[in-house]
């Protein structure tokens, strides 16, 4: 395998994992910690139980060894205790050997004759039942005791019981000695196999699984976190890209209909401007210098953004003179009235907005109707807001076979929409005793002076 196969391969591994990753991180985000808890502990017991069951048991790795058990050491005997028998001093000669039997049992002594206070007869009386040995300068006593009364076959019992003991005892401590020296040498021979340096497969596995786990906490912990400002950062885009499309639809459709409006009013006006200088002059003079005042107010505003923020003022010198032309071409049948504070000149208002909106009023209300009719666009503050009312008197909304397809309303809707969001409105009445009101409300900005 060449260098590049192999970064190739090494690719697609990464890339499995950070899918691998991102896979469980996003599960970790979607299940509750009690879930969570409850694997964790199931996942923790199934380790515990099967870690020491084969093959995850088997060594490997590992060297098997003979290993030979030290001997162990020889305990320790007790030590001997010799009585202590002081001899006579003088050689004991036989005739000083003296045996009497008593009531008591039999006495034997060996040594110098006893005195009085050692005598047989002064001490049988409080010598006890059994074997007793007695030792002084003078000699030594041995004493068999037996039970007073008793005769001489109870004696020779005695001192054959008290023999018997004795061999019993001498038996049972060799016998033990015997016992633990055959143990000792069974230790000896025995030997032991070991395994030196062996590793299961499942040795680690209770240690990975409270890794695991932990890990996993902390990945739920941050991932979360992470997932949130992702979705978050997304949906901002996702909004943010929606309305620049949104804005750039709504650009489009304000040039397509300026371009329709425009050289359609534009044609109608310099016609009526030419009838005009064939019967009426001076009218024709008059309305001439309305349009130039129009054309002259509506070229910035052509260059602009639909949007771009401009002063009630300017939309005012795009009004006033479309309004003169239209009462001109319409002679007695329109009767316009425009009340707009001064004060309120210099609020920001949107591009073209209100010049629709009269537009909308002539064509499709006032000019249907044979005797024509009122219209009247009023300014002012309600409650914090500016609104701009456009009201007619003409054959009411919809109502005329001129009417348009909405295009020009559902534009100011949406670019109220996107700019002003809930804070502006759009509302269409009917009027008394005919025609339309059009009331526009939006946010009181002032942008200085128009």
């Amino acid at each position: 395998m060449d260098a590049s196969s192999f970064s190739a391969s090494l690719r697609r591994f990464a890339d499995v994992c950070v899918r691998g990753f991102h896979c469980y991180g996003n599960w970790l985000v979607g299940i509750s910690w009690k879930r969570f808890f409850l694997l964790s502990l199931l996942m923790f017991f199934a380790v515990v139980v099967v870690h020491d069951v084969p093959p995850l048991s088997w060594r490997v790795g590992g060297e098997v060894r003979t290993v030979r058990v030290p001997e162990l050491p020889e305990s320790p005997k007790p030590p001997k205790v010799e009585p202590k028998i002081v001899l006579p001093k003088a050689e004991v000669r036989p005739d000083q050997v003296q045996i009497s039997v008593g009531p008591q049992g039999v006495w034997i002594r060996a040594g110098e004759p006893a005195s009085a206070a050692s005598a047989p007869e002064a001490t049988a009386s409080g010598a006890p039942a059994g074997v007793t040995l007695r030792a002084d300068e003078h000699g030594v006593n041995v004493h068999v005791g037996v039970p007073p009364g008793a005769d001489a076959e109870q004696m020779r019992e005695a001192v054959q019981d008290a023999r018997t003991a004795v061999v019993d005892a001498l038996e049972a401590a060799r016998d033990a000695q015997n016992a633990v020296r055959d143990a000792q040498e069974a230790a000896h021979d025995a030997v032991s196999t070991v395994v030196v340096d062996g590793t299961s497969l499942g040795q680690y596995l209770v240690q990975l699984a409270l890794l695991w786990i932990v890990a996993s906490m902390i990945l739920k912990i941050t991932y979360k976190g992470q997932l949130k400002a992702q979705v978050q950062a997304a949906q901002a885009t996702e909004t943010a890209e929606a309305e620049a499309l949104r804005r750039q639809v709504v650009e489009a459709r304000m040039a397509a209909m300026q371009a329709q409006v425009e050289p359609h009013f534009l044609f109608n006006t310099l016609a009526s401007i030419e009838h005009l200088i064939e019967t009426d002059p001076p009218r024709a003079s008059q309305m001439q210098r309305h349009l130039i005042a129009l054309l002259r107010a509506s070229m910035p505003s052509m260059r602009e953004a639909p949007d771009a923020p401009r002063p009630l003022a300017s939309e005012m010198a795009l009004v006033r003179p479309y309004v003169e032309i239209l009462k001109m071409r319409m002679d007695e049948r329109l009767d316009a009235h425009i009340d707009v504070p001064e004060g309120l000149l210099s609020a920001e208002f949107p591009t073209m907005m209100l010049q629709t909106l009269v537009e909308n009023a002539i064509r499709h209300g006032l000019e249907p109707k044979a005797e024509g009719g009122q219209l009247r666009v009023a300014v002012q503050i309600v409650h914090g807001k500016l609104e701009v009312v456009v009201a007619d008197t003409g054959v009411g909304f919809g109502a005329a076979a001129t009417s348009g397809s909405g295009v020009g309303l559902a534009n100011i809707r949406e670019r109220l929409q996107l700019r002003y969001g809930n804070e502006a409105a759009l509302a269409i009445t009917a009027n008394t005793p005919s025609g339309t009101v059009v009331r526009l409300t939006l946010p009181y900005r002032s942008l200085g002076n128009g």
